[in-house]
């Protein structure tokens, strides 16, 4: 009987900057004993791992014709039992959208659903202690811009997940020089 692949998940890459204020809250606030992954923003949960080499192609199409990607993080969101922090990228929406259509056929119930980018900071406590992080956020959040440089592409593993990929966006469009330099 041959194997089953393992399910594929897609993250999007931040910036080291962005990256490490988030991983350092998650590493915070998230029970160290179910917190197996760094901070994240999933574009796609449950991938068809049978489908590997097809996703990489499209995600090496796709990300050679995206820029990096401009991110708010306007507010912390509460999600009763946990808290997260929205994620404002029109650019990210259309990009998953984008890959959502194309990959229709594949996903699953949860990658069907509407995309509400975030980044979740805790998960799996008790809603009086969300709710208390969540209030302690709130009140001295203050709105910040990041960037999305790429896609990562994982082996879920029932836990820990496994970097399978990075593809990253490209850097800026090259400019011509101004005529008569």
């Amino acid at each position: 009987m041959v194997p089953i692949p393992q399910p594929l998940v897609l993250t999007l890459k931040l910036d080291q900057t962005t990256f490490n204020l988030f991983d350092e809250l998650r590493q915070q606030h998230f029970p160290p004993e179910k917190n197996f992954l760094p901070a994240h923003v999933t574009l796609f949960h449950a991938l068809p791992g049978e489908h590997e080499s097809d996703i990489r192609q499209t995600l090496q199409t796709r990300c050679a014709q995206v820029q990096r990607l401009s991110l708010h993080f306007p507010t912390p969101r509460f999600l009763g039992r946990g808290v997260a922090v929205d994620v404002y990228c029109p650019e990210l929406a259309q990009l998953q959208n984008h890959l959502a259509v194309g990959w229709s056929t594949w996903l699953s119930r949860q990658d069907q659903q509407g995309y509400r980018p975030h980044i979740t900071i805790q998960n799996k406590v008790a809603s009086d202690e969300a709710r208390q992080l969540y209030e302690q956020l709130l009140n001295g959040w203050r709105p910040f811009n990041g960037y999305g440089e790429g896609l990562l592409l994982w082996y879920y593993k029932g836990g820990p997940w496994a970097l399978a990929d990075e593809v990253l966006f490209t850097t800026k469009p090259e400019r011509p020089l101004p005529s008569g330099s």
